[in-house]
């Protein structure tokens, strides 16, 4: 079985956690950071981007998919998961967010995914992590 393809990007914001945050967890403000049209499907279970959110993803000519939001510490933490659709398999994203000693924040963002067509993982890997890099700092100071 093959192993599992991860983008790994860490950024650093000037903006304090809870801005950062707030800018990340708002499903509306991902398309630009993907690439995608996103549209938020359901609210959370107890907030509007907490547990349970879910967003849909368009990506170009493939197939739209749907993400979960499973884990969400406001300020801290957000784990998501595909639950429906998509061309990838086991796709899950981590995103850690650490304020820093000058009133910022350290982004550490993971994603891993494997996908069933031989080569597919690598290019999406490749064109996540590019996107990622360049759009994230478009989303806070």
């Amino acid at each position: 079985m093959p192993t599992p393809t991860r983008v790994h990007v860490t950024h650093r914001f000037v903006s304090p956690p809870e801005v950062v945050f707030a800018a990340l967890s708002e499903h509306e403000n991902l398309g630009p950071l993907f690439m995608a049209k996103v549209v938020r499907v359901r609210d959370g279970e107890t907030s509007r981007n907490g547990v349970g959110s879910v967003r849909s993803l368009k990506l170009g000519p493939l197939p739209a998919f749907e993400e979960t939001t499973i884990t969400s510490e406001p300020n801290s933490l957000i784990e998501y998961r595909i639950t429906k659709g998509g061309p990838l398999r086991g796709h899950w994203g981590v995103q850690k967010f650490t304020p820093t000693t000058d009133g910022g924040t350290e982004l550490d963002y993971t994603i891993g995914f494997d996908a069933p067509v031989p080569g597919l993982a690598a290019i999406v890997g490749k064109a996540l992590t590019s996107s990622i890099s360049k759009n994230l700092p478009r989303l806070a100071p």
